[in-house]
């Protein structure tokens, strides 16, 4: 969780979007961060001070030279005790001041004095922001390893339509994350997940799938993001938000399913296989929709065969074995399938609590060697990141 007990400085500028940077000062609250907010002055004819102060519990910083507290040399302190500066919304005329290294007001000092990431949400007319030089100072932010999220396309305040919009509170807390995840403990590993249930064609109408949300499957790409690794995440569910900072390869079927994991696996140090795959597919996917029969439809089907085996040996694989009777028996099973596995996560699908669908899951962790880790009823986040516990040290060996 990389925010949780960091400091955050946010510097919220003066922008009709302000009113969003409340909402991203709540949820960094909420991720465990500390959260001190500068406003400028022209923030404060959006927003006010006390707004924030109810939402952090911190005092509010408004002018370099009345800290607001007794702490000595307060504005360059602040840059200091940061791990994180965010500036959001960023203006272009706060944009252009930090490209130029001003420090005339609290939030351009901070960010010159301070060594923490700083991350950039720009909000502005789309004109502004296509400026040549609003881009010139954007660029040159960036070479010196400022990280930028948005702008968004969509309406603006003026009226009109075009990229200018301040990303949403969720997205920048996703990019704060990404971040501070990369000193992370699986920082310069790379990690393929799969997610979802696969779809087979019968017509161009009907489809054989699964009960599978893909929720597990996004909760280990967030979770291994947030420690730092390089996510791509195979996924039938397209219309869920992948977490920021991963890489989303859209798949439906099967055969798509294993030409996008086997091309992934060809450079990654491991494969976590939460996606529910069907086991048979129609043996014809016909080409227009099939019509009802007085005696019914036979659909002939045959079995997909895993792919588990033609993943590269150096590749940690990690499988799921989702159940509804003999759950540990049958998981001990998948071997017999899949070829060598160093990880077998196992969960009785059809408890209400747990498995397809909902936020939660009750797991047990079979590792090659015999060890078996019980989990109680958490969160889907939780039970990753117990499991991406499991898997480091595998790892570490591989690696050796």
């Amino acid at each position: 969780m990389p925010l949780k007990d960091r400091t955050v400085v946010l510097g919220v500028c003066g922008s009709i979007a302000a009113y969003k940077a409340a909402d991203l000062a709540s949820k960094l609250v909420q991720a465990g961060a500390t959260v001190d907010v500068i406003l400028t002055e022209s923030a404060q004819k959006f927003v006010t001070p006390f707004t924030f102060r109810s939402l952090t519990g911190r005092p509010v910083y408004t002018d370099m030279f009345e800290p607001a507290t007794g702490e000595g040399e307060e504005h360059v302190a602040l840059a200091r005790r940061a791990g994180l500066v965010i500036v959001a919304p960023a203006t272009a005329t706060t944009i252009a001041r930090l490209a130029y290294g001003l420090a005339d007001d609290m939030l351009s000092l901070t960010v010159l004095a301070t060594r923490a990431p700083v991350l950039v949400a720009p909000a502005m007319d789309s004109q502004m922001w296509e400026a040549t030089a609003t881009q010139a100072n954007v660029a040159t932010l960036r070479e010196r390893g400022f990280a930028f999220v948005g702008p968004e396309a969509g309406r603006l305040a003026s009226g009109h339509s075009g990229a200018g919009r301040m990303s949403e509170p969720l997205t920048i807390l996703g990019a704060a994350k990404y971040e501070l995840a990369k000193q992370g403990d699986l920082a310069g590993r790379s990690i393929v997940v799969s997610a979802g249930g696969t779809r087979e064609p019968i017509d161009p109408v009907r489809v054989i799938t699964n009960r599978s949300s893909g929720k597990m499957g996004y909760a280990l790409a967030e979770a291994a993001r947030d420690r730092g690794a390089r996510v791509t995440l195979v996924s039938t569910e397209p219309e869920l938000p992948p977490p920021y900072g991963v890489e989303l390869v859209p798949v439906e079927t099967v055969a798509q399913m294993r030409e996008a994991v086997l091309r992934a696996c060809a450079s990654a140090d491991a494969l976590i296989m939460a996606a529910a795959v069907s086991d048979y597919r129609p043996a014809e996917a016909a080409d227009q929709k099939l019509k009802k029969g007085e005696g019914g439809m036979m659909l002939p089907l045959v079995k997909n065969e895993s792919f588990f085996p033609e993943v590269p040996s150096s590749v940690v694989k990690v499988a799921f074995a989702a159940e509804t009777e003999n759950v540990i028996e049958n998981a001990l099973h998948k071997p017999e399938t899949h070829g060598p596995l160093d990880l077998i996560v196992a969960n009785d699908v059809s408890q209400v609590d747990a498995g397809f669908g909902v936020d939660t899951n009750r797991v047990t962790i079979l590792e090659r060697d015999g060890t078996r880790l019980d989990l109680p009823l958490l969160g889907k986040y939780e039970v990753a990141r117990h499991i991406l516990d499991r898997l480091l040290p595998l790892l570490e060996e591989r690696r050796g």
